[in-house]
This record gives C-alpha cells, sequence and structure tokens, in this order.
C-alpha cells in the first residue's frame, strides 16, 4: 500500500514502500543507485531512498544499453510497472523481496563521481574519510537507524512532558559571559565593538528566570556549547533536554525522570525498565566503585583492606592511608595481569599488586603478606593498590571498569540506572589555591549545611543528583539556590567579589528580589541517551555533523580565517598572524 504523504509531482511512491498490492500500476519512483548487474540480455538495478530499496529490471535489449550508463551514487528517476517477481525470486531479506519494477522509461536527475569509499554498512573507510564526506556516510542505513531513532526520541520526550504540563520555551543562545565550569565559545559583537557575546554553556541562568516568571514547568532541547577537551563521549556543542519545575524537591524530579525514561524505552526500544532507579550517595560510591558513574551491571565491588595492609610487614603498602582491593574468579594470565598494571601506571597509580589463589595454593608478590583466606573463599585474584585514599580509589574504580570491559562481565543488553545523590558542594582546587563548585554555583546546600556554609566548606552537601546508567552519566541536575543571602554566600566562597557579583550575576540576583519559587531541575544529554540505548560507543556516530577530538569539522573545513574586511568591522586585530587557514 502506497504511503500518499510521500508522494510529490516527481514520484509515486518511496522506494521501500512498494508492495504486491500495487501489482500492475504503472508508477514513478526516484532515489539512488545502489547496485547495477547486467547478464548482456538482462539488467537489474537496485534503486535506493529513506524508505528502503526496491529492484528494478529490463530485457529490452535498447533499455538494457541506456541503463548501463547508470553508476553507483547516481540520482536517478525511473518509470515502469510493479511487477510480481517469481515465487523462486522472492527475496524475504527484503522488504520489497516480492516485487519488482519493469522499467519502461528513466531519467538521470544527477550524476555522480567514484565515491571516496564504497557505501555498505560494513564500512572499511577510516573515521576521518568518513567525516569528510559525512553525506556519503549518512546514506547507510546503519546511519539511517541511528537518526529515526534519535528523532524518535525527541517526539517521545515531547509527548511526554506535554502531557505532563511542561511549556516548551527557547532560551538564547548569545549570552553574557558567566562562569560555568568550562570555557565559554566567545562571540564578538559589530554593533557594540569591543564587547563580546557568549554562547551559552547551557541555560542555566535562563530556566531559572522563567521559574521566577511563574511559569512552574518548562523544558527546551538546549544546544550548549563548551570549549573543553573533547573525548568520546563528549563535543564541543551538545543538545540536552533541559528541564525546570518549581516547588519542588529532588524526589519530584525523580518521578518525572524516572516516568519519561521509561516511557521513552517502551516507545523507542520496546523495552520495559524498572523504576523507580536505585539510590546511591556519592561517598558510598566512590568507596564501593572508585567512581560516581560506576557500571552496576555486574559486582566485584572494591575492599578496603587497609587494616590488614596495616598490619602486615610489607613496606610498600604498610604505611600508606589506604589499601584497597578487587577480587575475581576469572583467570588472569601474567601477560594480562602486566597489561593491566601498564593501565594503572598510564592512569598516574604507582603500580598494581596482586596474590592469586588456585586449588588452595597462593601465590603472588603479596602472597607472604596478606591472609587471602579471609578474602578469597575459592579460586580467584585480588588485585592490590595502595596510597592517598581518594586517589587510589579512582584507580581502581578504573581498574574495575577497564577489567569488566575486558572480561566481559555485564550482560551488555541490560540498562541498569541508578541515582547519586549528596556530592559535595564544593572542591579544592590545588593549583590555583581555591574553593571550585563541585557542579555549579546555583545549587542549594542540603538543608543541615545551611548557616554553617564557611565553617568548613568542603564538608558541605549540596542537593545534587547524576543519573547514570551501565557506567555512563546520562543526566545532571539539583535543587537550585533560591534566596540572595545563600547565593551570595557561596559566589563569595569560590572567589567572587561584591562587583563581580554584580557584573556577571547581577541580572539573576535582581530576580530573585520579586518573589523567587523553591525550584530544581535536570538535564538528560540527548547525544549520550541515544548512544546509550542503541548500544554505541561513540558520541559521533549519533551527531549528524560532528566534530574530531581536535575540535575541527572536516566536512566544511572549520574552525577557518575570516576577512580583513570581517576582523576591520568587529575591531579585531589577530596576533603574530595566525589568521590562517
Amino acid at each position: 500500500m502506497t504511503n500518499k504523504k510521500f508522494n510529490t509531482a516527481m514520484r509515486d511512491c518511496m522506494c521501500g514502500n512498494i508492495d504486491l498490492s500495487m501489482e500492475g500500476k504503472t508508477i514513478k519512483i526516484c532515489g539512488w543507485v545502489k547496485k547495477t548487474r547486467n547478464h548482456g540480455n538482462l539488467i537489474f538495478l537496485d534503486i535506493r531512498d529513506r524508505s528502503g530499496i526496491v529492484q528494478v529490471f529490463s530485457n529490452d535489449t535498447d533499455m538494457i544499453s541506456r541503463l548501463s550508463s547508470a553508476r553507483l551514487e547516481d540520482v536517478i528517476s525511473i518509470n515502469g510497472a510493479v511487477l510480481k517477481r517469481p515465487d523462486e525470486m522472492i527475496n524475504s531479506d527484503m522488504k520489497t523481496g516480492a516485487v519488482e519494477i519493469e522499467c519502461k522509461s528513466f531519467e538521470v536527475i544527477s550524476k555522480s563521481e567514484v565515491t571516496p569509499f564504497v557505501i555498505e554498512e560494513d564500512i572499511k573507510a577510516s573515521e576521518q574519510l568518513r567525516l569528510k564526506y559525512r553525506y556519503l556516510d549518512l546514506r547507510r542505513d546503519y546511519m539511517l537507524n541511528i537518526f529515526e531513532k534519535r528523532s524518535l526520541t525527541y517526539q517521545v520526550i515531547r509527548e511526554y512532558l506535554n502531557e505532563n504540563g511542561f511549556l516548551e520555551i527557547e532560551t538564547p543562545v548569545l549570552s553574557k559571559s558567566t562562569p560555568e565550569g568550562a570555557r565559554d565559545y566567545i562571540v564578538p559583537s559589530r554593533v557594540h565593538k569591543g564587547k563580546f557575546y557568549a554562547l551559552v554553556q547551557s541555560p542555566q541562568l535562563y530556566k531559572q528566570i522563567l521559574m521566577v516568571s511563574g511559569f512552574d514547568r518548562y523544558y527546551q532541547f538546549a544546544r550548549c556549547y563548551r570549549d573543553e577537551d573533547l573525548r568520546a563521549d563528549r563535543q564541543p556543542e551538545h543538545t540536552q533536554i533541559d528541564i525546570e519545575m518549581s516547588f519542588v524537591e529532588k524526589e519530584d524530579i525523580f518521578k518525572i525522570t524516572e516516568e519519561m525514561m521509561k516511557h521513552l524505552f517502551i516507545k523507542v526500544l520496546n523495552r520495559n525498565i524498572d523504576i523507580p532507579f536505585e539510590i546511591l550517595t556519592y561517598d558510598k560510591s566512590m568507596l564501593l566503585y572508585g567512581t560516581d558513574k560506576p557500571d552496576t551491571r555486574f559486582e566485584n565491588t572494591i575492599i578496603d583492606i587497609t587494616i590488614q595492609a596495616q598490619e602486615s610487614e610489607s613496606h610498600i603498602i604498610k604505611n600508606n592511608e589506604f589499601t584497597g582491593a578487587l577480587i575475581f574468579e576469572e583467570e588472569f594470565p601474567r601477560k594480562e595481569i602486566d597489561r593491566l598494571t601498564e593501565f594503572v601506571k598510564s592512569a598516574g597509580a604507582a603500580g598494581l599488586g596482586y596474590l592469586k589463589v588456585k586449588d588452595g595454593n597462593v601465590s603472588g608478590p603479596f602472597a607472604k603478606f596478606l591472609d587471602s583466606s579471609t578474602l578469597i573463599s575459592d579460586n580467584g585474584i585480588m588485585f592490590i593498590m595502595s596510597g592517598k585514599k581518594n586517589k587510589t580509589l579512582q584507580h581502581l574504580g578504573l581498574l574495575r571498569k577497564k577489567i569488566g570491559d575486558c572480561k566481559k562481565l555485564y550482560n551488555k543488553d541490560i540498562f541498569k540506572f541508578l541515582w547519586i545523590i549528596d556530592y559535595p558542594l564544593f572542591e579544592w582546587n590545588e593549583e590555583e589555591n581555591k574553593y571550585e563548585p563541585c557542579h555549579h554555583m546555583f545549587t542549594m546546600p542540603k538543608k543541615e549545611f545551611i548557616g554553617k556554609i564557611k565553617e568548613n566548606p568542603l564538608s558541605v552537601k549540596g542537593e545534587l543528583y547524576d543519573l547514570v546508567c551501565n557506567g555512563v552519566e546520562i543526566a545532571s541536575g539539583s535543587i537550585r539556590i533560591h534566596k540572595i543571602e545563600i547565593q551570595k554566600e557561596i559566589m563569595a566562597i569560590v572567589g567572587f567579589d561584591e562587583e563581580s557579583v554584580n557584573e556577571k550575576f547581577g541580572f539573576l540576583l535582581e530576580a530573585f528580589k520579586y518573589g523567587a519559587p523553591p525550584h530544581g531541575g535536570i538535564a538528560p544529554g540527548i547525544d549520550r541517551l541515544v548512544m546509550l540505548m542503541l548500544g554505541l560507543d561513540n558520541i559521533r556516530d549519533v551527531i549528524a555533523f560532528p566534530k574530531t577530538l581536535n575540535a575541527i569539522g572536516l566536512m566544511e573545513n572549520c574552525p577557518s580565517a575570516i576577512g580583513e574586511k570581517q576582523l576591520e568591522e568587529l575591531a579585531i586585530n589577530i596576533k603574530d598572524g595566525n589568521n590562517e587557514n
């Protein structure tokens, strides 16, 4: 049955929608040539568009000669009759495998040069080449499926939030430069020479002001820009589902987010996820997993063996602040242990100790220093790391994740969500000798710390929370500060004097003077979320036109130099002649 929604003046049907209900009809289709097979007295062409592939054929001598000129990736228009394939030729692996089109006439609309790589599902081209010719990479069914799922994700989330009373509101992208954790991308003003906009790192201040405006429930699919070092799950620009609510506590945010995720996974993946999600404090997460984004699909938590270490005769671990261990039942050959040792050393660890138990025999460098019987009940290996507590926990967390991946200790088809709560409000920057916000400056301290923040800032816990799934942070949020005096106190602790506060954040504090409700929110990252849902490892696969790890757009060759006339209009001088492509 044809889908008339896709009918245009140039085509009657999309390629993948042709079926037996159209048998005998003459139709017109358009698409790209995916494959040609010329058998001399018979020619076949596979024509592809977004909906799928259909086979076109001709046994007419003149038409065969003309169709032979069509090359792979030419854009072509076909006019022909829909026929049922012979029973022995039906292809059950194709959506249109029961039909084919006998070509009566055709037109090459647009010729294609030989493509720089073969457009196929099992692609051999390097990622750099694929990004340079991204429009060709996107023609693959693999990529199309990703963006169909991403599009559906947007629709489903909108559906859920609209049904729950949220207003979709756009906030500015060009804004004031305000410190929010990462470096800003700066945009010079032509009209106001010597002054600059910043591309917003997030709509943080705008959404808080919308709560002051009385809008109560807001969301948007917000573009966010951060000039920071990139990695597999980070890009200079990303999209987040920005959500804010008034008159709420964190439990209200949790409920809305959990129900949204459940709705999303059912609609997009046809998967049911259990709610409510597990809740873990930041401190406990660090002690058990060595990270605030643990993968809880497998056990093997960190064990504190500091007392045993301090009672041992080993000078390596005896006098250290903390000694921790990870126990695994899997086999670890010596070469594998050596590779893991190099891995933790590359992360800054001093080294990696271990002891093995097999059939009652204990071996390894620490066999004579630690009593394994109280820790390993059967055959297994215990990896040991020692040093400063926080660093050692972090290194054990990295080791745990590495082993989990290498040994495939988890079911990759499981989605294990959990909330991490009670983060520290501040952390100490040793290089700059100052306090910094753990997340951002607009987070409300937990009630028991209000009025005591200055006494010991590093002990203060905030109403912060992250949503983690399978070791990936997919959302971050907090209950916000809505009282001027608390906001000013926190800004002072992180180093802003009265003048700086008024210059950078005066518009927010001014708004608070006119009745600010208690409010809070959360911002799931849509790119990471889609990456996680589809079981992908690289965020670039779910972004239509991503940047490289060096923040370069290979297809459009950006960033690039601008002309002297533009620079003059903006009153900008480039130092050292660096305005070169």
